[in-house]
């Protein structure tokens, strides 16, 4: 069974729904077990709402640039047909969630969680491997070598784009979920020899001081955000006082 994933992004005139805020811009890309297909989906949208000047400064869209865009109802079923049944990937979800869940209540539609078969949050994904770092796209593409030198303003094609190669360099590996290329096939009889059962020794490799110098610097970083809390320093410091 093909594992159907959309990496999907939002920009907005604002930053809360709430206050009457709106969705101007959906970029959307596939990907089929964990490979990026062809099918993209991106438009723009006319919002009918003031765009705020500090998010303006951030996308580059203004009310002048949407007016002849369609409006969200006019596009609601083409994007509920793109993303139905699909797992979403999403930077930050909540915010991106909020605002077309807000779009598909004001048309009397259902919410994402009831569209599709799940939502990962891919900033608390990071989180979750980078405790007490920035997790912004900008610094996970810099980690994980993504190419970002086009991404002069926000647009949600191109950070959709970026996020889902971001997405697969952070969670490599699990490719093993849907197939274990190192596996023999099945009815495939494994003969070793003695020299295959031969413990090799095995090497050892001490940190440098840049790297004990980095790994201080992160353990801190853990310290601060965890209020002092940090299970490795924690550690650290008995087996330290240990005679």
């Amino acid at each position: 069974m093909n594992m159907r994933q959309i990496v999907l992004d939002t920009e907005t005139t604002g930053l809360d729904y709430r206050k009457g805020h709106r969705v101007i811009e959906i970029g959307c890309i596939e990907l089929i077990n964990r490979k990026p297909t062809q099918r993209r989906y991106h438009v723009y949208l006319n919002p009918e709402f003031e765009i705020d000047a500090a998010a303006q400064a951030i996308h580059g869209l203004s009310n002048e640039d949407l007016a002849d865009k369609p409006k969200f109802a006019e596009i609601s079923n083409e994007f509920i047909e793109f993303i139905q049944d699909a797992e979403l990937l999403i930077h930050n979800a909540e915010f991106d969630r909020g605002f077309l869940d807000n779009e598909f209540a004001l048309l009397g539609k259902p919410p994402l969680a009831e569209l599709t078969v799940g939502i990962i949050d891919t900033l608390k994904l990071a989180r979750d491997m980078r405790p007490g770092r920035r997790n912004s796209l900008d610094v996970l593409c810099k980690e994980f070598d993504v190419d970002n030198s086009g991404r002069q303003l926000h647009g949600a094609l191109l950070d959709a784009e970026l996020l889902a190669e971001v997405y697969l360099a952070m969670t490599r590996g699990q490719e093993t979920l849907l197939m274990d290329l190192d596996s023999p096939p099945a009815g495939t009889t494994l003969h070793t020899t003695p020299a295959d059962l031969t413990r090799q020794p095995r090497k050892i490799l001490r940190a440098t001081a840049s790297e004990q110098a980095e790994h201080d610097r992160v353990l801190a970083e853990i310290a601060k955000e965890s209020q002092g809390n940090c299970l490795w320093l924690t550690k650290d410091s008995a087996t330290a006082q240990q005679p």
